[in-house]
């Protein structure tokens, strides 16, 4: 009890108006109600109205900041992108199946190649450019044309591709480069 009373003292005599000061609570009240001529908020440029905003692009960069890439310098193509599809492929052996002794899962970290299925309907197999890099896959026809940046490097020099003429697919298989499968082994 002690304690409480010497605290409620000791605020009362920080509350208390010092000598000479008359009592303005009102005065107070209102320099408490207006903002501080300087906060954390002052800090760095000003802040810009909402008619400076509109006029600003939302992008992260300028376009000039952008590196000029061989695989974006036909921004400006017409051709239409084909459909697609990316699957994984695994070497899975009885072992892997039921004995599980390779230590193999069902996730892309277990796989060895790259699928990639392209549908290039009413397309010719010579008029199809095909253009494999270590990350990057480039697939034109007079009507299609696909940049694809792949998932994971791939071994651009041993890779297969194969016509399918009836459902006019190309499939283009790559064995994936991993660096680090040695630590699993």
């Amino acid at each position: 009890m002690a304690s409480t009373f010497n605290q409620l003292s000791a605020l009362s005599e920080l509350l208390k108006p010092k000598d000479g000061v008359e009592d303005n609570s009102d005065d107070d009240l209102d320099k408490l109600s207006k903002k501080p001529s300087l906060n954390p908020g002052n800090i760095g440029p000003e802040k810009q109205t909402k008619s400076d905003q509109v006029n600003k692009s939302k992008n992260i960069w300028d376009i000039d900041e952008v590196a000029d890439s061989a695989h974006d310098a036909d921004a400006y193509d017409t051709r239409l992108e084909p459909q697609y599809e990316i699957l994984f492929k695994q070497a899975v052996t009885s072992e892997d199946m039921y004995l599980q002794m390779s230590n193999r899962n069902p996730s892309t970290a277990s796989c060895e190649d790259i699928v990639i299925k392209i549908q290039l309907p009413n397309t010719n197999y010579t008029d199809v450019e095909l253009d494999v890099t270590d990350k990057f896959l480039d697939c034109r026809t007079p009507k299609f044309k696909l940049g694809l940046h792949l998932p994971h490097s791939v071994d651009s020099a041993n890779g297969k591709a194969q016509w399918d003429k009836e459902k006019q697919f190309l499939t283009v298989t790559l064995r994936l480069i991993r660096e680090l499968d040695f630590l699993y082994s």
